[in-house]
């Protein structure tokens, strides 16, 4: 297909494009501002508003008691009230909304409302809940063959244990949405929201509603990144509330701080492992014990911690594996989807294992990786996951080979090895890595899409589909596969805001399902209206209906290209023959099935491969590094958009660098987040973008074998992953540091210059023999 600019490109540069909180504003619009509790757990005794109820333009404190529903939002688990009305889960969360004329006015009112608590002991860390064993749900468990067995059986065995932290979405457009009660009594919300229908759900829950009460629309967002997949439903449930009781449109729009305060992260890990090696380096057995930091509730930590725990293995083949998964309960926000769901957590753990066999060995690690690659052919089930899935269309090592020569990674690491070897106190370090994610909702009845097209008599068309736009170009490639279907310009179709009332039920825009999902849909809707069409175009050309083509905007018969009509002709002459000029398309995800008691299943459709290679240079004294290069080969299929995917692949990348190596989330000892502005929690900006960044998109070499619309993959989450390069290029430079080889190097994540530095003293301070005896630990239990 074409590639176009973003269908929002003009508006994104000009201010012109409209966000939710940017419209114009409705008469009598009201807001809304939380009541923030300061403890982290704590009884809720008395709330006295009178105060507050006294000062100029406040309207009413809403408290639990106010919700004419059902007080909860938990997606999965009825484990999340929209108000607390008894207990306090977390230090600033909302025990009461003020409604006032003016968000400022709200603001001031709220310092103004008296509550009493009763301070409870707090779980504060993941460490703190693993030890008093609190944990949301029982253990989750994904198994193939006999790990204790090939345990006992391998020549090698080596363990380790690793913590990691999280990451907020920090996303440019805050949490927001407007709510106005019309003239019907219908409820129409305006949200920031990355799941349209599941806020219209929540919506007519918290209000007592039937769903058809409600309409939730979606403009666009100025990010998402999972941040708004779940947790924007709360806030569009509020101004809700506040619409209902008081009758006059409401507003919210979390400040910066506020945002990141009462909002979930990516999830925080702790991961035990024991493997099992051969003296080649080939994994024969292992056990994986994964904890994810849920936080209060459980929000979306069931499917994040499974998929955490089925991209363990992400490239590597394991004959025998055992992967137990638990959610801390701890008192902190409610951690949360986001870009990559669990994956970019689990697969951090298996380039562990693979960098600790690598260097216990002393084999190079980039042949270890290479070695433990899925394939098939060489056993029975050496190209099935451990969860039951082959992997199919598997051309890693095809892609891993022309990186290995494109990026000249071989010539590279003789240079790299000849610097460290001439300088003392700064070292370079160079790694590639893999990556291999599945594509689909874990859960399988998310994996469905709607769509709704119109075709008007003078040939232009109005173009409705399920998936929201948060900048990542859904948008734009849904008019490029409606253009290609209906052989039209793109500037004759018009994408419409996404909204419940055209398009119902449908799925979060998330998991990198929104092109695959959505552009099935499109592409149905499309083929319905062409086949009514067709005998229309058939009769004027005096031709067959198979034989008729629709493309430039004009229609004609394939075996007559140079006969042809406009394509408004052919929608007039339809219109005159009362056939219909608005269609439906619906698609499911064939051949999807999971059993999650027993982790075993085809959760996944297909698989995107992509593989980065990354060299830093580290400062030994500071701890600071620099990014030198990077090289990427990523598989996108037949792009759909390649600007698109392009920018796709290099975002993705650098935030999930900015995970690994800059993004630090701090709490003190009362549970208050203290990194919770830009001036404290440090994202990355141009200075940590590579200094030379190559970006290469992979020629598969066979069509795939999974009917993927127009041959096109999945691009949103994958290469947030090809970042662990990064990690493993700063893994090895801190090595370098070393006296002599080691056989592990021990690097927390984030890996800030604190940490490098930590890191780097470690390995000047201790012999090769002793660094492999002080780093082994217990094997899981």
């Amino acid at each position: 297909m074409k590639p176009s600019a973003h269908e929002s490109a003009v508006g994104h540069v000009t201010g012109r494009a409209v966000y939710a909180d940017e419209q114009h504003a409705p008469t009598g619009l009201i807001s809304v501002y939380p009541v923030q509790a300061p403890h982290a757990h704590a009884r809720i005794g008395s709330i006295n508003s009178e105060a507050a109820l006294s000062m100029p333009g406040v309207l009413a404190v809403l408290t639990a008691a106010d919700i004419p529903g059902l007080n909860q939002t938990g997606p999965i688990l009825a484990d999340e009230p929209l108000i607390p009305a008894d207990e306090v889960r977390y230090y600033g969360q909302a025990v009461a909304w003020v409604v006032a004329e003016t968000e400022t006015q709200a603001q001031r009112a709220a310092k103004q409302v008296v509550v009493e608590y009763t301070p409870l002991p707090a779980r504060l860390s993941l460490q703190q809940a693993i030890a008093e064993q609190a944990f949301h749900m029982p253990p989750a468990r994904v198994t193939r063959g006999d790990a204790t067995a090939g345990l006992a059986a391998s020549p090698i065995l080596l363990n380790g244990e690793l913590h990691f932290g999280g990451q907020d979405h920090f996303y440019l457009e805050t949490q927001a949405s407007w709510v106005q009660i019309d003239s019907e009594g219908l409820v129409q919300i305006v949200s920031s929201t990355q799941h349209p229908s599941e806020t219209q759900h929540m919506v007519a829950q918290v209000l007592g509603l039937a769903n058809h009460r409600v309409v939730c629309r979606c403009l666009r967002m100025g990010g998402g990144f999972g941040g708004k997949e779940t947790q924007a439903n709360q806030y569009a449930a509020v101004a809700a509330l506040a619409a209902w009781k008081i009758g006059r449109p409401a507003r919210i729009k979390l400040q910066r701080s506020l945002d990141m305060q009462l909002t979930g992260k990516r999830h925080p890990f702790f991961a035990r492992y024991q493997v099992g090696v051969d003296a080649e380096g080939r994994l024969q057995a292992m056990c994986v014990e994964l904890v994810a930091d849920g936080g209060w509730s459980c929000d979306l930590s069931p499917p994040v911690l499974m998929r955490a725990m089925v991209h363990v293995d992400n490239a590597y083949y394991c004959p025998h594996v055992e992967i137990i998964g638990r959610i801390a309960n701890t008192h902190l926000a409610s951690n949360t989807a986001f870009r990559g769901f669990g994956g970019p957590q689990g697969m951090l753990v298996g380039e562990e294992i693979i960098d600790h066999v690598a260097r216990h060995l002393g084999l190079p690690v980039d042949q270890v990786r290479q070695r433990n690659f899925y394939r098939a052919g060489e056993t029975p089930d050496r190209n099935q996951t451990h969860y039951g899935q082959p992997v199919v269309d598997n051309h890693l090592d095809t892609l891993w080979s022309q990186l290995i020569e494109s990026s000249q990674y071989r010539a590279r690491r003789v240079e790299v090895d000849a610097f460290n070897k001439g300088n003392r106190h700064v070292k370079r370090g160079l790694a590639i890595t893999p990556v291999k994610f599945g594509i689909s909702f874990n859960k399988t009845e998310y994996n469905q899409a709607g769509a709704l097209v119109h075709i008007y008599t003078d040939g232009s068309v109005q173009l409705n589909h399920g998936g929201t736009e948060m900048g990542q170009g859904l948008h734009t490639k849904m008019i490029g596969v409606a253009a290609h279907c209906l052989g039209l310009p793109r500037e004759r179709i018009q994408i419409m805001v996404t909204s419940t009332d055209k398009v119902p039920n449908t799925s979060a825009t998330a998991a990198s399902s929104g092109s695959d999902l959505n552009g099935q849909a499109v592409r149905a809707a499309c083929e319905n209206l062409l086949e009514r069409l067709r005998p229309i175009a058939a009769a004027r050309l005096n031709g067959e209906a198979e034989q008729v083509c629709f493309a430039d905007g004009q229609v004609f018969l394939a075996t007559q290209p140079d006969q042809r009509v406009a394509f408004v002709e052919v929608v007039r002459a339809a219109y005159s023959a009362r056939i219909s000029l608005s269609a439906t398309g619906y698609y499911r995800t064939p051949g999807l099935s999971w059993d999650a008691a027993k982790g075993y299943g085809h959760p996944f459709y297909y698989y995107a491969f992509g593989a980065a290679v990354s060299e830093v240079e580290v400062d030994g004294s500071t701890g600071i590094h620099r990014l030198r290069r990077v090289d990427i080969l990523h598989d996108v299929g037949d792009s759909l958009n390649e600007m698109i995917d392009r920018g796709q692949i290099e975002g993705g990348f650098v935030q999930g660098m900015g995970w690994l190596t800059c993004e630090e989330l701090r709490w003190n000892e009362q549970g208050r987040l203290l990194t919770d502005a830009p001036s404290t929690y440090k994202i990355p900006t141009v200075g940590e973008v590579p200094q030379e960044f190559r970006l290469d998109l992979f020629q598969r070499p066979a069509p795939p074998t999974t009917k993927v619309i127009f041959g096109s993959k999945a691009v949103g989450e994958p290469p947030l992953m090809l970042a662990l390069s990064v990690r493993e290029a700063l893994r090895d430079a801190v090595a370098a540091f070393a006296p002599g080889p080691l056989q592990r190097v021990v690097l927390d994540s984030p890996s800030t210059p604190e940490a490098i530095w930590r890191a780097v003293e470690q390995v000047r301070s201790v012999t090769p023999s002793v660094s492999s005896a002080t780093t082994e630990q217990a094997a899981p239990a």
